[in-house]
């Protein structure tokens, strides 16, 4: 006795419809009919989904890793194949040809990662995960889409974690790195600072030596002045203008002395020594005004 039954076929689904266990057809969305028990209609969903896969390998420098892959799929199928008898369809593949579709892809996504990993270092996995992520893709494809109706519509590679000691390693080694640059830069700007410190001391000596020989030229000549004024305007000779100046030099240093308010001791001497300075003096005028006059 044949019971009529209904089944709602959902937007994103299609019914694999069976004939006393054979496939007998598609059936599109919406409310499909049959007799149950001589027909049985499936619904089998044909959206994009995601498998999730973890896969645990070891680099070319055998650092020991965890690498994250995630597979969007779908089957590929037309609503204008409903009501046909078509072995041939993708839908038909999908559902009668494989057994536990979720399993057979993870073991292509784990023989591919762990062929290519095993050829890279640690660094190089990190740089080249879109690379792998493409040969993993093109692996499904050739074993999925043609043989068994699945459209394989992206392969990424979300994480590749290694052991939790490696990355601290890496993290540390990153840092030396980066302290290290750190030091060259600051090394650097204390060599400049020190080169622009003894240019400026060098030019402020060299200014402090043409200040000082300005001030004893200015020196020189105010002292000649005075010579040559006090020749004219009394009629004394140099030695005794010179003689002067000293003495009268040498009573201010004392009145000096004596004003500063500072404990001061002036030691005995013999004031016939002022002739040497005298001396002295005068060889010192007569060096500078043959300087003048070169």
């Amino acid at each position: 006795m044949a019971i009529p039954c209904c089944v709602a076929i959902e937007q994103s689904e299609r019914g694999v419809q069976q004939t006393c266990g054979k496939y007998s057809g598609l059936k599109g969305p919406g409310c499909a009919f049959y007799c149950w028990p001589w027909h049985q209609v499936t619904p089998v969903s044909v959206r994009v989904e995601t498998l999730n896969c973890r896969t645990t390998t070891k680099t070319k420098d055998d650092v020991t890793v965890v690498v994250t892959a995630d597979i969007m799929y779908q089957i590929n199928t037309d609503v204008s194949e409903e009501g046909t008898n078509l072995e041939e369809s993708n839908l038909f593949k999908a559902y009668f040809l494989i057994d536990n579709l979720r399993a057979q892809m993870m073991a292509y996504v784990d023989d591919c990662l762990r062929s290519a990993l095993p050829t890279k270092t640690l660094d190089d996995a990190y740089a080249e995960k879109s690379n792998m992520a493409d040969d993993v893709l093109k692996a499904l494809q050739d074993a999925m889409t043609g043989p068994y109706g699945i459209s394989i519509v992206k392969v990424l590679i979300t994480d590749l974690q290694p052991n939790q000691k490696v990355q601290d390693a890496m993290n540390k080694i990153n840092t030396m790195k980066r302290e290290r640059e750190a030091a060259v830069e600051r090394a650097e700007a204390e060599k400049l600072l020190k080169v622009k410190a003894a240019e400026a001391d060098m030019e402020s000596k060299h200014l402090a030596g043409v200040g000082i020989a300005k001030m004893r030229k200015a020196i020189t000549m105010g002292f000649q002045d005075s010579i040559e004024a006090m020749k004219d305007s009394c009629g004394l000779e140099a030695s005794d203008v010179v003689h002067m100046m000293l003495v009268t030099q040498y009573m201010d240093t004392l009145k000096d002395f004596a004003t500063s308010g500072k404990s001061s001791i002036v030691l005995a001497h013999d004031p016939s020594a002022m002739s040497d300075i005298e001396t002295q003096i005068r060889q010192g005028f007569i060096n500078a005004k043959a300087n003048i006059g070169t």
